[in-house]
């Protein structure tokens, strides 16, 4: 009885699973009857999209259609389509076949591409109806435009440009490699308000083409990132890039010889790209370098700096107090964002991003301590998590013995059992004081003797006051759009 019930059940299910089977395919073959039949009734135009011009110069409308009706959910409808695998592993691109047709609706219209191949030569055929050309077929090849931008601008490689030392320039400067750092403003150990402020200022300025033009500015954004070393800043210029899917340049002051080597450095940059000049101060505090002050003002806001749209200037530094007021003027830099020592908050998303946990018994003990005053910088906390990721309760226990020792004697934090000597640090200043991030990102990053960190330490406790909402400090430079 049982083995009967079992074999009735599964011959039901076999019968609906036919019966959907053929009603899809039945409906699918009736709409194609459909648009046929529809089709006698209607008078249509055809505009072609050839591969090649009469030049045999590469037409880039085709690449954009190309990408667009990739894009397109109604291209699984097709009979055939081609699949190809990505620039990126996990990518794959979906292309309409020769001689297929696919389907697209553009403000109430609908319009067909065909993808067209005689011997050698590819066309797209666009299939419109005459009654509709005028309404929809400017906004329509707009909206192609835009959104295949939008997509080739998510599968670009993002690249890191350097500036090519020792040699003598031949078509330009910059030597690129691929930029694949994993940071991302998520993963930013940077308080929730900042952070939120930030992302909204980098979304207002990508919409805000026109808005510039009609004030008759050039449109760019320089940002001045500053705080100790150690604190996240060149990590969040590389998730700033990645947000942006931006290129990062990175200018090395100390490898231009002079101010018209600058301006030509600058000239050869390219649009949708992050500028990065990293410790600013330091360099401006140097005596002996051909570079002027002039030409570093110049560089930031003068005519040379104009020369490309769609950047981001961004500058580093460790310290803003003893810089001359006119670097810091609305016009060179239109955002100032802080980046203090560690505190309980950014604790709680490096312990997050390095141990995965979001709570702990130990973290009232942690912020108790952070609320007696004792602060690593993040690249310190972040490199005693990374050692002890094994065993995240004895990462957090070495994280309180370093915040502890730093409060009680400010000597050196005590790193995986072992406590770093001062000829041990000595060392490493006397090595170039350069180091790697211990996030991986490319960088500069400090290893301070007892003195500099206690003088660090005074001048975090001295700004530890000042509210989050102070660490994003907008200049008046250009009025928000309303």
């Amino acid at each position: 009885m049982i083995w009967s019930n079992s074999i009735v059940a599964i011959f039901a299910v076999a019968v609906i699973c036919v019966i959907l089977y053929r009603s899809i395919s039945l409906r699918y073959v009736l709409r194609r009857w459909w648009r046929k039949f529809e089709g006698l009734f209607h008078v249509y135009q055809l505009y072609k999209v050839p591969e090649y011009n009469e030049s045999f110069q590469e037409n880039q409308l085709y690449q954009k259609v190309s990408t667009y009706v990739s894009s397109l959910s109604s291209i699984e409808d097709s009979d055939f389509a081609n699949l190809f695998s990505g620039k990126k592993s996990n990518e794959i691109s979906v292309q309409l076949d020769s001689n297929q047709t696919v389907q697209d609706s553009f403000l109430g219209a609908r319009v067909s591409w065909k993808n067209e191949e005689k011997a050698e030569f590819k066309t797209f055929v666009l299939k419109i109806r005459k009654k509709d050309k005028r309404r929809i077929l400017r906004p329509y090849l707009q909206h192609i435009h835009s959104v295949s931008e939008e997509i080739e601008l998510r599968r670009k490689e993002m690249k890191l440009y350097t500036i090519m030392k020792d040699q003598r320039w031949s078509k330009s400067p910059w030597r690129s490699v691929p930029f694949t750092h994993p940071a991302n403003l998520e993963t930013i150990a940077m308080d929730n308000e900042v952070k939120t402020k930030v992302k909204s200022d980098l979304e207002s300025f990508l919409k805000s083409k026109q808005f510039y033009h009609r004030l008759g500015r050039v449109w760019k954004r320089s940002y001045l990132l500053y705080g100790p070393s150690g604190t996240g800043k060149s990590s969040f210029v590389a998730a700033m890039a990645k947000f942006l899917s931006y290129d990062i340049y990175d200018v090395d002051l100390s490898k231009v010889s002079d101010n018209s080597e600058l301006k030509l450095l600058l000239l050869q940059t390219s649009s949708r790209s992050v500028i990065l000049v990293e410790d600013l101060d330091k360099f401006l505090n140097e005596k002996s370098t051909a570079l002027s002050f002039s030409g570093v003002l110049n560089f930031m806001d003068g005519v040379f700096s104009c020369c490309g749209e769609e950047r981001v200037m961004v500058f580093t530094m460790n310290s803003k107090d003893h810089i001359d007021p006119s670097i810091l003027r609305p016009g060179r830099i239109d955002a100032q964002i802080y980046f203090p020592l560690c505190d309980f908050t950014a604790f709680k998303t490096l312990a997050n991003n390095y141990l995965g946990l979001k709570d702990h018994k130990l973290f009232p003990q942690v912020e108790e301590i952070f609320q007696h005053g004792a602060t690593l910088s993040p690249a310190e906390i972040g490199e005693i998590m990374i050692v002890n990721r094994s065993s995240p309760s004895r990462a957090l226990k070495t994280v309180i013995t370093a915040l502890q020792t730093n409060g009680s004697d400010g000597r050196p934090p005590k790193i995986s059992g072992r406590r770093l000597s001062e000829s041990e640090t000595s060392k490493e200043i006397r090595s170039g004081d350069e180091s790697v991030d211990h996030s991986g990102v490319f960088c500069r990053e400090s290893v301070h003797t007892v003195r500099e960190f206690r003088k660090l330490y005074g001048l975090f406790r001295m700004k530890s006051g000042r509210k989050s909402a102070n660490a994003f400090e907008l200049n008046n430079s250009v009025e928000k759009e309303s």
